[in-house]
Order: structure tokens, then C-alpha cells, then sequence
């Protein structure tokens, strides 16, 4: 039941592993640093069962993965820095991607929280002057305010329902599908599999475990098959960049470039690393577009709303009338 759990948020996995981190560049055994970790909520719990899991006989990256403390790739990563000494680095590495990808969501969040305010309060003034009027009642009122959130309710999961929130739905194609997202959904499903790569290659995992581990980190159920391709062709003798080049999503010419030169000159994680850092930084770019611009999209709709609920709603024109 436990691996069905989801992900922590970004935000408490980035307090996990700087705490982890902190802890371990102290030199504190890892059993005496899990009883000092301490997590908020849903965190603790798991926390908790990892601590079962680890009594119980598990290794540490396991009892993490069991208890859904750990994602898989995580847990990947983890048993493979333990494997070659020490973990403190990657509990670092991990501490900084949680925290870049919380902090993108939280800033998307708080451009939002405004408009989001201001649609709530259009909501509440809009039949105000109605219920004072006397022309509906309270219920009249609550229905008013309640109708159009209700409404939006529906759409939200008509859209997840559209996009694959049902098992065997092609969340990806329809995702690749949308104008000007699609190109940025393909690219952050790249990134994804090429930062996962290049971590677990650093780490000293093997070319031929690496990919199917970096696999696990794309959601695009097309562009997963074409990628899984890579690891039979790398087992027949194909560098990665021959496989690259091969594949259907793959054929970007910068990327085969930083592939080559990084395995001719036997530095293949560090050239990985700085192809997927040219990429994170033009996909936020597209994100910081997004949230500057999404919340200027809502005001104007907000305030559309709010002068069709006065005009319809006849807040303006008896005003008109005693004038």
C-alpha cells in the first residue's frame, strides 16, 4: 500500500535532504541521523514507517523507497552514493534540485494568490446588491457564489480527465498537443531523463542501470518507449550519442555535440550536467513567462466578470435610474 503513496512535495524532500546532508557532513552514523531528522505532517509519518522498514532488516535506500520517503530515482541515487562511500554529496545535489523545483511552484503560487483573491471578492460583490435589494434571499446568495466556483470545479477535472487522470489515457500526446506548451513539455521530459542520467553516471551507476533508472523520471508515455530503446542499443555497442541520434525526440544536434564531446574526452555526467543546465534555464524562462503572465490573463477576466455581473446583474443601472 505504501508504494502507492505520492511523492513528498519539493519542499519538504529538500528539508529532508538538507537535514540529511547537514547530519552526515557531521559525522553522525546514519542510524543515530535518522532518529534526529524531523519532518512536518504526512513527512513524519513516513518517516516513522522508514524507521520500521530499517529495523525490520531493509537497507537504508529500500526502507526509504518503502516508506515513500525516497521517489525510486531517488532511492537510485542514494543506495548508489553509499555504494561508492559517501552519501553527504548527494544529499546535497538532491537538497538543491528539490529546492529549485519548490521553489518554481511556490512563486507560481504567490502570482496567483492575488487574482485568485480579487476573482473570490468579485464573486461575493456581485449579487450583494441584489440580496440588500431584497430581490433573492441568503440561499439566493450562497448559490450565486457557490454556482461559478462549482463550475470550475467541473472544468478543473474535466480537464484532468482529458489530459489522463484515468488509467491507459495518453496524458503526454495530449500534453504535446497543446500550442505553445507542447515544445516545452517534450524538452522537460528530456531534461528530466538527461538530469537523472547524468546524476546517476556521477554517482558510478553503470551506462546499461542508469537508463533504465533515468526512464522512471519521464511522465510522456511515447517519448518513454523511444528512450527505452537507448539501453539495447548501448548493449550492442552504440555509444550514447549513436543511440541519440537514433531515436525519434532525440536528434538535437546541440545535445548529440555536448554528448560527443563528453564521452571523447571521458567527462560524459559533467557535459550532461551542462546541456541540462542550458535547458532548465530556458524552461523556467518559459515558466517565469508563464507566471507573469497568467495572472494578468485572470485580472482580465476577473474584471470582465465583475462589470458583466454589475451590467447583468443590474448593480449599475438602478443607480442610473435614481441620478
Amino acid at each position: 500500500m505504501l508504494r502507492h503513496r505520492r511523492p513528498l512535495t519539493f519542499r519538504t524532500r529538500a528539508e529532508l535532504y538538507s537535514q540529511l546532508s547537514t547530519l552526515e557532513a557531521a559525522g553522525l552514523p546514519f542510524e543515530r541521523a535518522m532518529g534526529l531528522l524531523s519532518l512536518s505532517g504526512e513527512g513524519q509519518v513516513r518517516l516513522q514507517d522508514m524507521r520500521s522498514h530499517l529495523a525490520n532488516g531493509l537497507v537504508t535506500a529500500s526502507a526509504g523507497e518503502r516508506a515513500a520517503v525516497f521517489t525510486k530515482l531517488e532511492a537510485r541515487l542514494i543506495q548508489a552514493a553509499f555504494n561508492a562511500g559517501s552519501p553527504s554529496a548527494m544529499y546535497r545535489r538532491l537538497a538543491d534540485y528539490c529546492t529549485d523545483r519548490a521553489m518554481q511552484l511556490s512563486t507560481m503560487k504567490a502570482r496567483l494568490m492575488l487574482p485568485g483573491a480579487i476573482f473570490f471578492m468579485s464573486l461575493l460583490l456581485a449579487p450583494l446588491p441584489a440580496l440588500v435589494g431584497g430581490s433573492i434571499g441568503l440561499f439566493g446568495f450562497v448559490w450565486a457564489v457557490v454556482k461559478p466556483l462549482a463550475l470550475l470545479a467541473g472544468l478543473f477535472y474535466a480537464v484532468r480527465w482529458w489530459f489522463g487522470a484515468q488509467a491507459g489515457d495518453d496524458a503526454g500526446g495530449r500534453l504535446r498537443s497543446l500550442p505553445l506548451y507542447g515544445p516545452i513539455a517534450i524538452r522537460q521530459n528530456l531534461r528530466d531523463f538527461l538530469e537523472s542520467l547524468a546524476l546517476l553516471l556521477e554517482a558510478g551507476v553503470s551506462m546499461q542501470d542508469a537508463l533504465p533508472a533515468a526512464l522512471d523520471t519521464v511522465q510522456d508515455a511515447a517519448i518513454r518507449r523511444d528512450l527505452s530503446r537507448l539501453r539495447p542499443l548501448v548493449e550492442k555497442g552504440a555509444s550514447l550519442a549513436d543511440g541519440l541520434r537514433m531515436l525519434s525526440w532525440t536528434s538535437n544536434s546541440r545535445l548529440i555535440e555536448f554528448v560527443e564531446s563528453g564521452e571523447a574526452a571521458g567527462k560524459l555526467p559533467e557535459m550532461l550536467k551542462r546541456y541540462v543546465a542550458l535547458e532548465t534555464e530556458a524552461i523556467n524562462g518559459f515558466y517565469e513567462q508563464l507566471a507573469a503572465w497568467v495572472p494578468r490573463v485572470v485580472y482580465a477576466l476577473v474584471a470582465l466578470s465583475v462589470a458583466y455581473s454589475l451590467i447583468a446583474g443590474g448593480g449599475v443601472t438602478p443607480r442610473l435610474r435614481d441620478i
